[in-house]
C-alpha cells in the first residue's frame, strides 16, 4: 500500500518589521547615552513611568548641558580682564586655590572612571581658571611668575590626569577639595569686603557657577553616590552664592571704581 502523500510545513515565521534609518539612529544614539533598557522603554514602549530611567536621563541630561554651558561659564570673567587689561579685584591666591580644587576633582573623578557627564566641565573650568589666574599675573607685571606658573601647572596636571598618581593619593587630593574650594572663595569675599568693590568679577559668572554646582549635587549623587563630592559641591555652591550676593551688593561701588580706573588709564 502506498504511502500517502505526505507536504512539508515550514514553520511559521512573523514578518519582520524593517526599523526606518532615522528611528534606528535615534535609538542608537540614545543607547550611548542612556542605558538601552531606559532607551527602549521611552522610543519603542512610549513608557515615561519609570522614576529611575527619568531620574537618569535628567541627570544625564544636567550633566551635558553643564559640560557645554562650561565652555562660556568663565568667558564673560575672562573678557572683563581682557578688555580692562587689568585683574583688579580678583584674588591670585584665591584663584590659584580654586584652581588647585577643581584640577584635584578631575584627576580624582577620571581615576575613578566616573561617566565624563558628571565631572567633564572641569576640564574646561581648569582651563579658564588657569588663564584667569595667568592674566591677572601678566596685567599685574608680574610676568616672569605669569610664565613659572604655567609650567609648573602643565606638570602638575600631567602627573595627576597620566595614571601616576594612585588612587589613594588623588582621594587625599579630592579630600582637600573641601577646605581648597571653601578657602579659595572665602578669599575673594574678604578681598571684596577689604576693598569695598568687586572689581572685574563678573555677575554672569558667578552666578552660572552657582547653578552649576547646585545641578552638580544632583548628578554626583545620581552617576557616582560619592558623598565626597556630593559635600565639596553643596560647599562650593553657598561660597559662589556669597561671591554673588557681594556683585550685587557693591555694585554700585564697583561701577563707580571701575570708571576712576578706565579715566586713569586714559589720561
Amino acid at each position: 500500500m502506498a504511502a500517502p502523500n505526505t507536504v512539508r510545513m515550514d514553520p511559521i515565521v512573523p514578518p519582520t518589521t524593517a526599523v526606518p534609518p532615522i528611528a534606528s539612529a535615534i535609538l542608537n544614539t540614545c543607547n550611548t547615552l542612556l542605558s538601552e533598557q531606559c532607551c527602549h522603554k521611552f522610543l519603542v514602549d512610549f513608557d515615561f513611568s519609570n522614576q529611575e530611567c527619568l531620574k537618569f536621563a535628567l541627570s544625564k541630561g544636567l550633566g551635558y548641558s553643564i559640560i557645554v554651558a562650561s565652555t562660556l561659564v568663565k568667558l564673560p570673567q575672562l573678557l572683563k580682564i581682557f578688555s580692562a587689561r587689568s585683574g583688579a579685584g580678583i584674588s591670585v591666591l584665591g584663584t590659584f586655590l580654586e584652581l588647585l580644587a577643581i584640577t584635584f576633582n578631575a584627576a580624582y573623578s577620571y581615576g575613578k572612571r566616573y561617566p565624563f557627564t558628571a565631572w567633564g566641565e572641569a576640564l574646561f573650568l581648569l582651563v579658564e581658571t588657569g588663564l584667569i589666574a595667568f592674566l591677572v599675573l601678566w596685567y599685574d607685571r608680574r610676568r616672569v611668575s605669569a610664565s613659572v606658573f604655567v609650567v609648573l601647572y602643565a606638570a602638575l596636571f600631567y602627573g595627576l590626569m597620566s595614571g601616576m598618581a594612585p588612587i589613594a593619593v588623588l582621594w587625599q587630593l579630592q579630600a582637600c577639595n573641601l577646605p581648597l574650594a571653601v578657602s579659595g572663595k572665602l578669599l575673594q569675599v574678604y578681598r571684596n569686603v577689604k576693598n569695598g568693590h568687586t572689581g572685574q568679577m563678573s555677575f554672569i559668572t558667578v552666578t552660572l557657577l552657582t547653578l552649576g554646582c547646585l545641578a552638580r549635587i544632583f548628578t554626583s549623587i545620581q552617576e557616582t553616590g560619592d558623598q565626597l563630592v556630593v559635600v565639596t559641591y553643596t560647599v562650593a555652591a553657598a561660597a559662589n552664592f556669597l561671591q554673588v550676593a557681594q556683585v550685587l551688593y557693591y555694585w554700585t561701588k564697583t561701577n563707580a571704581f571701575l570708571a576712576k580706573q578706565s579715566k586713569k588709564k586714559h589720561k
